[in-house]
């Protein structure tokens, strides 16, 4: 076997605590390299190289060679979808497609343009604080706060009625569920349907709106096609609000199960929040396991050969807690710098949503502390429930009260 590895681990690798990272991708990291079985998406279960050091990670990210095209034979399919009846956006395509769709959505995502959105992100924060304030307690903070704060800020920069976030998060969560593939097509044919609607209603009546404007400047030039905007569209609307929410309740829990560390980040008008969203999202690296890669030849990353033809998994949970780059990484420190890491991925594609849902996070955690001081847990931390869809680590629910 390449790499003089010949151990195989079940993939997703087992939490002792979903609070911590699996204890594996350390013995990984300080190992020879590895192999993962991956479950079966929509074929038959595949082995693929397990990528954890941080340097080996932001080499892979940025490694032409390995390729995000999943329509390749033999890529891994990691979700109940078929490829085919899948427009995945520009997050699964190689340059020069993903440059030339990437850069239709780039200008909406620079940082003057989210600075810009602010005020209006802060309007929904506080909106949605304050009916979780007057409404009955306890509440679920991942749906009553999280999900709702997320779904309404994409909603109204894609130009997508309030009314209709209800809709595309129920069937969010049932494509993403790591369950029954039929109703996960159901509902991924559901979404295209409403995106598909969403964007003919702005061809007939455009308006201040993204969706608006990518029909006006490249649909009706001719620039990308129905189904190229429809999965652009896709790819916003399911990792722009999922992400962030889940973001947000786990920043919140861990404010909520440490007094200390509440009272240090939400001092002085919560002067340290930039610094704990950084360092919380490193610290929960919620994304599992999204990050698929083919070798179009030869390529070795760090100690690690990957002939042509095979696949990695590149884990940006492991780089997230790399020891050598973060020292003891399973504790979330607001004092280190955690800048530099790689929840957002890097190289080409780097997560252009990223300033969005920094921002987002920062102020749906303000608003919702500023407005319930008193805010707690109305379980134990150990009766959470936590759910490990294809994707992210997540919260099944957020139970509060105040």
């Amino acid at each position: 076997m390449p790499g003089g590895h010949s151990s195989v681990l079940d993939w997703p690798l087992a939490r002792k605590c979903p609070m911590s990272a699996p204890p594996a991708l350390g013995v990984v990291r300080d190992g020879p390299p590895a192999r993962v079985r991956l479950p079966a998406g929509t074929g038959e279960a595949q082995t693929v190289w397990l990528i954890t050091r941080y340097d080996d990670v932001k080499a892979a990210l940025k490694d032409p060679r390995l390729s995000a095209d999943e329509t390749r034979s033999g890529f891994p399919v990691r979700f109940p979808v078929p490829v085919d009846d899948r427009p995945s956006g520009f997050m699964r395509m190689d340059d020069p497609e993903h440059g030339r769709l990437r850069r239709t959505v780039a200008p909406e995502f620079t940082g003057r343009r989210v600075r810009a959105l602010a005020p209006r992100v802060q309007e929904v924060t506080d909106q949605v604080a304050d009916a979780l304030a007057s409404g009955p307690r306890p509440a679920d903070l991942v749906g009553d706060f999280a999900a709702t704060v997320s779904a309404l800020v994409i909603a109204r920069l894609l130009g997508i009625p309030d009314d209709d976030t209800a809709f595309f998060l129920e069937q969010t969560r049932i494509m993403l569920a790591d369950g029954d593939p039929a109703l996960s097509l159901a509902a991924h044919h559901r979404i295209l349907a409403f995106l598909d609607e969403t964007a003919r209603a702005k061809e007939r009546a455009p308006g201040d709106d993204l969706v608006s404007r990518l029909v006006v400047s490249h649909v009706r030039t001719g620039g990308i096609d129905r189904a190229e905007l429809l999965g652009i569209l896709k790819l916003l609307l399911v990792a722009g609000h999922e992400s962030t929410a889940t973001q947000i309740a786990f920043s919140a829990l861990s404010l909520l199960t440490d007094d200390g560390l509440r009272a240090r980040v939400l001092a002085d008008g919560g002067a340290l929040l930039p610094e704990f969203t950084e360092e919380s999202m490193r610290f929960w690296s919620i994304v599992q396991d999204g990050v698929v890669r083919q070798a179009t030849e030869d390529v070795r990353i760090g100690e690690t050969l990957v002939r042509e033809g095979e696949s990695v998994m590149i884990s940006l949970l492991a780089a997230n807690h790399d020891p050598a780059v973060f020292p003891d990484p399973e504790r979330l420190d607001i004092r280190r710098d955690a800048s530099g890491h790689v929840l957002w991925g890097h190289g080409p594609h780097f997560c252009l949503g990223a300033p969005l849902g920094r921002l987002e996070v920062r102020l749906a955690l303000g608003s919702l502390f500023a407005r319930l001081p008193g805010l707690r847990l109305a379980c134990a931390s150990s009766g959470l429930r936590f759910r490990e869809h294809p994707v992210f680590l997540s919260l099944a629910e957020l139970p509060v009260t105040w």
